[in-house]
């Protein structure tokens, strides 16, 4: 025979454990909710079965470029290579140029992936990127592209019909051209074409603005900064989508990356075009004043000393030539910097030698070159444009510094060969002065040649430059993917976490909302009343349970409260009154007064029970008496005798009970009169215990005024039922010191619903009858 497991908890059990850590009490009372764990448990693995049946696998595309950091480089560059290349590619600004919105604006546009194909196929929409039937071509817009939806039912091999809520379109041809609100287009058709006929598919178009947002949130550009390598990866349901998307990325990226570095180029040549434009007039001019001077003469040779001075003199103004280029160069820098317009072209550095000028005129033209970047796509307020006018604002600076002490060396060195000069001309004086005047133009025409001759060499260096295509970006690994690893473990996981989670959490959650007293250490430690008895929940019909012989559990409760009454009073063997209340109604005042009272009346005590709940009187109903017999409210107005309202319970000989008869008026004015008094001093004379059951204490005053004749006052606190704020209330009373002798009954005791509890093993009561059932 199995056991039956009750609870039991006395006044002596001695227990200090705190049963809010007691691991068994925290299951048995998720336990007792197990069809809401189990239902729930199944309802999430059902939706996540439809999950990872209805979800489309996702594909990782990858890929890897490695890029040249021109910043490790060699820094020992000739004025022709710096001029050209400009200043050293920033790495670390590659991804953010790779994921910028005109890249992927192109990319976008260039694939049409605004637009999208998809077919209905049990209750999921299929995308059928790599074989759709048709192609969507969109001839002109009537505007901007908003989101569109197009239903197109493939009729036969030439044929199409749109689908409308209004009713179907007639038959189109392919090819044709069709107009509505997204303009003119037309659909063509593809290889798959013969495989959907009869078959009905989905075209949707997208904002191509918001297709390009979400591939900018969705691509991901990772730079490895010790290769250096960038590697993008991309997340897709179509892996060929999105592996043709990286490769036109790539594409493009590389493109611009040459475009931006032929920019700089051409601002070169379109310098030296000019100079070459200029200096072709000078020296055909030159060229001619030779020409018409030995003519006008008929000079024909130079005497040895004439070629030594001018031999002399040709060398330097050679180099004073180069000083005064570079002095032009210099002005003209200084002319840029100084100018608050950043919109004109960065001059050339051409002639200059000083490779720290040259770097620093780079660098300028390069953060040049970005501004007019972003202008294209960025307003000029927009604060972004603040760091980058601040390195032009300090590059600037810089250059002035620089600039400052090359030109006073390049105006020292041209005094000094304008020195060399008047001498060798003072020399040349001796000689004729027509054979003077002919070195001089001969000198002109010199210097002219040699210049012009330099930048002809400069531009043909740079013309190959800007034929060229390497941008110092290589393609390490093209755009790739492989199978996704399967991930339908992790719903199931997921599914069973919260199919235990989500109940736990609504009940947990719905403990903390109600608020309710569960356990005794929440008495305890806000009260500091003692708790002088545990009483379990009785679920049985029968309110007087003490006397069947079944209630082994709540029969000991009873038994054991009996016992502490009896150390409550000590000495006192009659004429006890015990009072019995509650904060609100329904936490067991009426069965805890009937069945105590049954339970000292059976220990051959002489026990009255007052039924002083003259609003809601449930006494004569447990006891099944009249509840038209006169009781208290009828003796205290004068209307019956105290023998007269006194009625034997029917349960045991020595149980008595006081009704409250007629419901009056004004109960709280008549527990006032002096009548009560003479009551219960009347009363301890005949019995040896009183009971006194009476209204709620927080709703009504009722008790508070009948506290003046008891003795001990036993309150109420019902597990799951009383709300904890109650405890601050029976706080107060008992420091107020308002209630005589308060004892708090904790009532309700079920440990298999909130996890408090003992468990009693009514076995050694059971034990004689089952040996003489199996005998």
């Amino acid at each position: 025979m199995n056991n039956e497991q009750l609870f039991l908890a006395s006044s002596f059990d001695g227990r200090e454990e705190n049963s809010s850590k007691d691991l068994r009490g925290a299951f048995a009372k998720y336990l007792h909710y197990w069809p809401f764990f189990v239902l729930s448990v199944v309802i999430a693995f059902a939706i996540a079965f439809f999950y990872i049946r209805h979800t489309k696998p996702v594909y990782d595309i990858k890929a890897k470029l490695s890029i040249k950091d021109e910043k490790q480089a060699s820094t020992d560059k000739d004025a022709l290579e710096e001029m050209v290349t400009g200043s050293p590619k920033v790495i670390e600004t590659e991804p953010e140029i790779i994921k910028s919105r005109p890249l992927i604006r192109q990319v976008v546009n260039d694939l049409q992936l605004w637009t999208s194909y998809k077919e209905i196929t049990n209750y999921s929409n299929l995308d059928i990127y790599t074989t759709t039937p048709v192609n969507f071509k969109l001839i002109s817009s009537t505007g901007g592209l908003t989101d569109h939806s197009l239903t197109v039912y493939i009729k036969n091999k030439n044929q199409f019909v749109l689908k409308r809520v209004n009713g179907d379109s007639p038959a189109f041809s392919f090819n044709d051209v069709m107009k509505n609100d997204l303009g003119s287009w037309t659909l063509t058709k593809t290889a798959y074409l013969d495989d959907y006929i009869g078959r009905t598919i989905t075209i949707n178009i997208q904002n191509p603005e918001d297709v390009v947002t979400n591939y900018q949130n969705g691509v991901i550009v990772t730079l490895n900064k010790t290769a250096p390598i960038i590697e993008l990866e991309l997340e897709d349901e179509i892996p060929e989508r999105g592996k043709a998307f990286l490769v036109e990325l790539i594409k493009a990226y590389k493109i611009s990356s040459i475009e931006d570095k032929n920019k700089v180029t051409k601002s070169t040549m379109k310098f030296i075009d000019d100079r070459l434009q200029s200096l072709t007039g000078e020296l055909t001019n030159v060229e001619k004043d030779v020409e018409g001077y030995k003519s006008s003469i008929g000079l024909t040779d130079i005497s040895s000393k004439s070629k030594f001075y001018l031999d002399n003199v040709q060398s330097t103004d050679t180099r004073l030539n180069d000083v005064n280029v570079q002095l032009n160069v210099i002005e003209g820098i200084e002319r840029y910097v100084n100018s608050p317009n950043n919109n004109e072209t960065v001059p050339a550095t051409l002639g200059i030698s000083d490779p720290g000028l040259i770097s620093l005129v780079d660098q300028l033209s390069k953060l040049q070159l970005q501004r007019d970047k972003l202008l294209a796509t960025t307003p000029e307020r927009n604060p972004i444009f603040d760091p980058l006018n601040r390195q032009i604002s300090t590059t600037k600076t810089a250059i002035k510094a620089n600039i400052a002490g090359i030109k006073a060396s390049l105006i020292s060195v041209q005094k000094q060969l304008n020195h060399y000069n008047s001498g060798f001309e003072a020399s040349i004086k001796n000689i004729p002065g027509q054979e003077r005047q002919y070195i001089s133009i001969k000198r002109q025409q010199s210097i002219k040649e040699n210049l012009y001759i330099y930048l002809l060499q400069k531009k043909e260096e740079i013309s190959l430059s800007y034929a060229s295509t390497l941008t110092g970006i290589h393609t390490v690994e093209e755009p790739y993917y492989v199978a996704p690893k399967s991930k339908k473990q992790v719903p199931y996981v997921l599914a069973f976490l919260l199919g235990l989670g989500i109940p736990a959490g609504f009940i947990y959650g719905r403990d903390l909302i109600r608020n309710r007293v569960v356990n005794r250490s929440e008495i305890e430690s806000v009260t500091s009343v003692p708790i002088i008895c545990e009483l379990s929940q009785e679920k049985g019909k029968n309110n007087i349970v003490v006397l069947q012989k079944n209630a082994y559990a709540i029969g000991e409760q009873f038994r054991a409260l009996r016992t502490s009454i009896q150390l409550l009073y000590q000495a006192k063997l009659s004429g006890r009154v015990s009072m019995f209340t509650s904060s609100v109604s329904g936490e067991g005042k009426s069965f805890v007064t009937s069945n105590i009272g049954a339970t000292l009346a059976a220990t051959n005590r002489k026990v009255l029970i007052l039924e002083f709940d003259l609003r809601r009187p449930k006494i004569s109903r447990i006891f099944n008496l009249d509840p038209l017999h006169p009781g208290l409210s009828d003796y205290l107005e004068g209307m019956a005798t105290i023998d007269g309202i006194i009625q034997p319970s029917g349960i045991h000989k020595n149980l008595f009970v006081a009704g409250a008869g007629t419901i009056p008026d004004n109960p709280s004015e008549l527990l006032e009169s002096s009548e009560l008094d003479l009551l219960i001093n009347k009363l301890r004379t005949e019995y040896d215990d009183i009971l006194i059951d009476t209204p709620p204490l927080h709703l009504v005053t009722d008790a508070m005024i009948l506290s003046r004749v008891c003795d001990v006052t036993f309150y109420l606190v019902k597990q799951g039922y009383t709300d904890k704020t109650e405890l601050k209330f029976i706080k107060q009373l008992f420091k107020d010191k308002k209630l005589p002798n308060l004892n708090i009954i904790f009532n309700g005791i079920q440990r298999s619903k909130y996890g408090y509890g003992y468990n009693y093993d009514n076995s050694y009561y059971t034990k004689d009858k089952v040996r003489k059932l199996l005998a």
